[in-house]
């Protein structure tokens, strides 16, 4: 019942009691596969560690488990789950529960029920499958509030961290203050440290980095009351290091684009060398902490945590243009993550090796195509790993980079850039104008700034169309005549689609896809220069919509027009 009223300081004192039970803990007394699973549920929470489980379960193996009754063998798997998954093997940790659930539904087990899909939805959760996840923590918050469970706080802080992963940002912050009330009064530091864990990320990826700063450090207080130096005391250092390399960042950019002289004369911030000396101290207290983050990770190398430790070094060093430096760290990564099968760690690092290539050939050195075809190979790898999760995040940025792999100099493909950028831009998240948005903003301008359009129509004339279908073709088209009638029109998306008889969403849907509106304008329908949110096309019913005989006699009027002033 403590662990359900989240009692933890009591629950862990019984426990602490009761060292005459695990030094005669036999298979053989009453309730002892109950007993087991208990107390792997308390190792989840923070009690000892999973040594104790362990040797609790080596007890077990010395016999046959067949001969076990459901009622007991259904335990041992829940406990033998929980140690695969503390041991981040969450494909064998979700064998586990699988089974543990099927049994657990034929005799009834609510309890363990509730426990094995919580535990079934982090596995998921960590395999980046994020709407099965969902599922099995749905299934566990009925089985609490149908049986009289009144705590779901894990529940509520697992989901919320899945739906932040999911882009739904809103939603997730809904979710953590519902945890946060319900823990108000409570001891449980563990959770209370995620549940501040998880608003610095949601507000690092707001770019609220100051605040993001002020909940990991408070998220890195509260897991030290249960342990100085646990792995989340780790994790939460390795997320503070990260937001403030993304606040070097900006320093990095107020210095590229500024100058001494600038800086008095407009009055408008601080010197270059200020800033200069301020970059510095940021980039030594960010290695500072992950200096500090691996001192603890020693203790716990087979952390799902390691990977991304180097990563953010990575990160840092590519920040300063240490490539050598950064292209190790990134090796790091991927090795660690593919150790234990975290695609999205291994989805990352491989991203990360492709953006050191692409930064090689940006500075054309030595063995120059070499880079390129490894930056290519890279990305590929990350595109493969990335299309196996459902992170928005990390798909958005591989297949950024994607992009920008095949636009860049040795490459030059712009055709396909652009079908990949197409892909980017589904996965981007209105209104947040981070690091990804920005590399998204270079590939945007490398595709567009270099398209040609009177070559792409002298081709088509000729027949040169490739493998492209006609409703490609179609698409092609629209790209080329409607930015520019656009432009023509005072950028007002009514105009467009009464002079080309077409919808509104039409314009909108391809004046987004070629990087001229955001998404959000196509759901709310706002022209870029008012406030009109939609507008009736003209020629037909329903906001324009017309017959396809109209628009075909339109589209044969008016399309000489239009190509000529293209071309």
């Amino acid at each position: 019942m403590d662990i359900d009223l989240r009692r933890i300081e009591d629950g862990m004192n019984r426990l602490a009691d009761s060292a005459h039970i695990f030094a005669s803990f036999s298979p053989a007394l009453p309730n002892a596969a109950r007993f087991l699973s208990a107390v792997a549920e308390w190792c989840d929470v923070g009690f000892g560690d999973i040594g104790v489980v362990k040797r609790m379960i080596t007890m077990y193996d010395a016999e046959p488990l067949n001969r076990l009754p459901i009622s007991d063998y259904v335990h041992i798997r829940l406990a033998k789950g929980m140690l695969a998954m503390k041991e981040e093997m969450p494909d064998a940790a979700s064998t586990h529960f699988d089974i543990a659930l099927d049994l657990g539904n034929e005799i009834k087990a609510i309890d363990l029920l509730i426990t094995a899909n919580y535990w079934k939805g982090w596995c998921l959760r960590r395999l980046g499958q994020y709407e099965t996840a969902l599922a099995h923590l749905k299934k566990a918050q009925e089985l609490q509030w149908a049986h009289g469970h009144i705590q779901e706080v894990p529940a509520l802080v697992l989901e919320s961290l899945i739906l932040f992963e999911k882009a739904d940002s809103r939603q997730s912050l809904v979710k953590l203050r519902e945890a946060e009330a319900i823990l108000a009064e409570s001891d449980d530091y563990v959770m209370l440290g995620f549940i501040q864990f998880t608003y610095g990320r949601v507000l690092q990826h707001e770019q609220r980095y100051g605040r993001a700063i002020e909940h990991f450090e408070k998220a890195i207080e509260l897991f030290q009351k249960r342990d100085l130096r646990n792995s989340k005391v780790a994790r939460a250092t390795v997320d503070l290091a990260l937001a403030r390399i993304q606040v070097a960042r900006h320093l990095h950019n107020n210095i590229e684009t500024g100058s001494d002289k600038e800086a008095l004369i407009k009055r408008a911030g601080p010197s270059r060398s200020v800033l200069v000396k301020e970059l510095s101290n940021v980039y030594n207290v960010a290695l500072a902490n992950l200096d500090d983050a691996a001192q603890i990770y020693q203790r716990y190398p087979k952390s799902r945590g390691v990977a991304k430790m180097h990563l953010v070094r990575g990160y840092l060093y590519l920040d300063k243009g240490e490539l050598d430096l950064s292209s190790e760290e990134a090796a790091r990564a991927y090795a660690s993550a593919k150790s234990r099968r975290d695609l999205i760690a291994m989805a990352s690092a491989r991203s990360l090796q492709c953006m050191v290539e692409n930064a090689f050939v940006e500075e054309e050195v030595d063995a120059w195509t070499e880079h390129a075809l490894a930056s290519q190979d890279y990305v590929e790898d990350a595109v493969e790993l990335a299309s196996k999760t459902q992170n928005r995040q990390l798909l958005a940025t591989v297949y950024t980079w994607y992009g920008l792999t095949l636009s860049n100099s040795f490459f030059n493909d712009r055709v396909r850039a652009r079908e990949v950028m197409d892909k980017a831009a589904e996965y981007l998240e209105p209104g947040i104008r981070d690091r990804i948005w920005e590399e998204f903003q270079i590939l945007k301008r490398r595709v567009l700034e270099n398209s040609s359009v009177t070559p792409k129509l002298m081709q088509w004339v000729h027949g040169e169309i490739g493998s492209r279908t006609f409703r490609q073709l179609e698409e092609d088209f629209a790209d080329l005549v409607i930015p520019v009638a656009w432009e023509q029109e005072e950028k007002k998306v009514s105009r467009v689609a009464s002079r080309l008889s077409i919808s509104p969403r039409k314009v909108r849907r391809v004046l987004t896809r070629v990087g001229l509106l955001e998404s959000d304008e196509i759901r709310t329908g706002r022209d870029v220069k008012s406030n009109v949110h939609d507008a009736r096309s003209g020629g037909g019913k329903d906001g324009g919509i017309v017959s396809e005989e109209q628009l075909s006699r339109r589209r044969r009027r008016s399309s000489k027009r239009r190509i000529s002033k293209i071309a």
